[in-house]
């Protein structure tokens, strides 16, 4: 990589993408439209690893299971047609800058019978190479930071209509270990584990059969994530996923889905800190920042950061509804060979601004599924959005079918 494209690369992997949910000292004071965006370790966990949820404006917690259901709602897996299935995706990213970091993610499942199902993936983050220097310019090393996580998952239908499931999740995180001068660096490592439920129901839609789905899924709740041996652990992206699809099955050739999904971080949010009259942070004896309002961030365990997050806004119950992302899209499927597909995903201006419509389409042939998708971003954020202009790609095979062809 060029030392040109170095700044670049560095704010993606140590602002974007290692960003604190401790302490983080937000932008001025809140004040009811100011920015006080959470951010959290890790965060390429929630990034969407498919084209196909990718193309719907990021949902998938209620959308019909397939190979990819382990990271959006592992409990859908109990209920999935084909008996093993096989994903593979691509996702470029920030490819208008650089072209070395990409996002992989490979996931696979096996029904045990009528009832269980298990599933494992691998999520793997590669930013790049990046070129080290010291104050002089002079060049130190050229490093490439990278990230994983490694899933294992299991689903069992409770009745005819409903699923629970679980997933275990080891993280590694290695974005500059040893490179730092000032202090010792290491790979962050964590554990963590999602528990998912999914309940489908056949129903009448617009007047035709159909099928009426809701999910629900709490993700990456583990242990905080350290980089150096000293100083305050971060939190993982904690997240709360509802959501709901509707299915019309319009004719034999023609069905059409509806799904929403709404999300939630369930970390703390950042507090208000007490400023001098030139806006600098103000600081107590032990060098700790002074809160206005809200709440510290830093004394609180998992657990209490979780259940904390639904009411630790410094703005109120209007900024916690702030928190609160929305996400929608269509499918239409014709012969359930061909299907088109669109959405759009809403963040507040103040939690980050994310808001894009996204676009794709996806071919059925025999054994295996082709998925595209593609994002238009709906606003401008400092940088553009990182898969603003990005074609993304995802197919799934359906490995027990290989043995009757």
């Amino acid at each position: 990589m060029q030392l040109k494209s170095l700044t670049i690369t560095s704010l993606t992997a140590f602002g974007l993408l290692a960003g604190n949910a401790h302490a983080q000292i937000n932008q001025g004071q809140l004040g009811g439209a100011n920015l006080n965006t959470i951010t959290t370790a890790v965060p390429f966990l929630m990034i969407s690893p498919d084209a196909r949820s990718g193309a719907m404006g990021d949902v998938g917690v209620a959308m019909a299971p397939d190979a990819n259901s382990i990271h959006w709602n592992a409990a859908k897996l109990a209920f999935a047609k084909d008996n093993v299935g096989l994903a593979l995706n691509y996702t470029p990213w920030l490819r208008n800058l650089v072209p070395d970091i990409s996002l992989s993610y490979l996931s696979f499942y096996k029904k045990i019978d009528d009832l269980q199902s298990f599933g494992a993936s691998l999520r793997y983050f590669s930013l790049g190479d990046i070129t080290f220097t010291n104050i002089n310019g002079e060049q130190i090393a050229t490093y490439r930071p990278n990230e994983f996580a490694i899933d294992g998952a299991y689903a069992r239908k409770l009745s005819d209509n409903f699923s629970i499931g679980v997933a275990l999740r080891y993280v590694y995180s290695n974005l500059a270990a040893g490179l730092d001068q000032n202090q010792q660096t290491i790979p962050g490592q964590s554990f963590a584990g999602d528990i998912s439920a999914y309940y489908v129901q056949p129903a009448e839609v617009f007047g035709k059969k159909g099928e009426i789905a809701f999910g629900a899924n709490i993700s990456n709740l583990g242990a905080k994530i350290a980089y150096t041996e000293s100083g305050n652990a971060n939190f993982l992206p904690t997240n709360m996923r509802l959501g709901g699809s509707v299915k019309s099955q319009i004719d034999d050739y023609n069905s059409i889905t509806f799904t929403l999904d709404l999300n939630k971080l369930l970390v703390p949010s950042n507090p208000i800190y007490q400023r001098d009259s030139q806006g600098r942070i103000l600081f107590d004896q032990q060098g700790n920042p002074l809160i206005a309002q809200g709440e510290d961030p830093n004394q609180k365990s998992v657990l209490e950061g979780a259940f904390s997050s639904f009411g630790d806004a410094p703005g109120g119950a209007l900024e916690e509804l702030r928190e609160v992302n929305i996400g929608g899209g269509l499918e239409y499927w014709y012969n359930n060979v061909f299907a088109l597909r669109g959405g759009y995903f809403y963040e507040h201006p103040t939690k980050g601004g994310r808001q894009f419509l996204t676009m794709g389409a996806g071919l059925k042939y025999q054994v295996f599924n082709l998925n595209f998708s593609y994002l238009v971003p709906t606003t401008r954020l400092q940088g553009g959005n990182p898969l603003e202009n990005t074609l993304r790609f995802s197919m799934l095979f359906d490995l027990a079918a290989f043995g009757n062809n």
